[in-house]
């Protein structure tokens, strides 16, 4: 199935290090923050509502994350909420940009595994200044020779990718840990997935079981399983 594969892309958050967790948690440190305004379910709802309507102006990533925390807790608290309190909501996105960098199991062996084998490339969303930082903090530069942070991962997305690698989209193979991000958009232009899930994925990444197509693609409980195929 991967006898063709020249190029192998690597997601980067959440398929070689934590990430998801961390928005988890500052989701609750945000929803405390604004208790005195609204219930802990309603805060989330309308947070995400706000991360999802600023992604065409933001984009993905911790500062536009914590735009639409301010935002966010300015409409829940109609405005009222004190100066000391939006300092803390920033607070809680600088901590965010500060977190060492968490290698998931296995990752560094496999990337010494398929190093030389395969052109290595990591294709990732979000802010080019965080993922950069993350990058280099956790030590894998080495063993790649592309870095592409992406605006977003649709079909348009990946097609540009495989031009500016100059394959065919059957010699690339994506390794990621989101359906919707990672894997559907690859199987769409002929390109192979395999899929490695997360056990905490944020809602605007979920896909419904009509969606997920699984006979196309290898689903893997962890990273260092993709080398039995490699």
């Amino acid at each position: 199935m991967y006898k063709n594969i020249k190029v192998i892309a690597f997601d980067a958050d959440d398929t070689l290090w934590v990430n998801e967790t961390y928005f988890r948690e500052a989701e609750q440190q945000f929803a405390k923050l604004l208790a005195a305004y609204e219930t802990e379910n309603k805060i989330d709802q309308e947070l995400f509502k706000t991360e999802i309507k600023n992604l065409a102006i933001y984009g993905y990533g911790v500062k536009g994350f914590m735009l639409s925390m301010v935002e966010s807790a300015l409409e829940l608290s109609n405005y009222k909420i004190s100066q000391q309190k939006l300092a803390q909501i920033l607070e809680i996105g600088k901590e965010m940009l500060e977190k060492p960098i968490e290698l998931l199991p296995g990752v560094e062996q496999v990337l010494k595994a398929l190093h030389g084998k395969y052109k290595l490339i990591v294709a990732t969303k979000g802010d080019l200044l965080d993922q950069e930082r993350k990058l280099k903090k956790s030590g894998l530069l080495k063993y790649f020779h592309h870095i592409e942070v992406m605006s977003d991962k649709q079909v348009s997305d990946y097609e540009s990718l495989v031009r500016h690698q100059d394959i065919d989209a059957s010699e690339l193979l994506m390794v990621g840990n989101s359906l919707k991000s990672d894997v559907l958009p690859l199987i769409q232009i002929g390109a192979a997935a395999i899929h490695i899930p997360f056990h905490t994925t944020w809602a605007h990444e979920e896909v419904s079981e009509n969606e997920q197509q699984a006979d196309q693609y290898k689903t893997v409980k962890k990273l260092t399983e993709i080398l039995t195929f490699l």
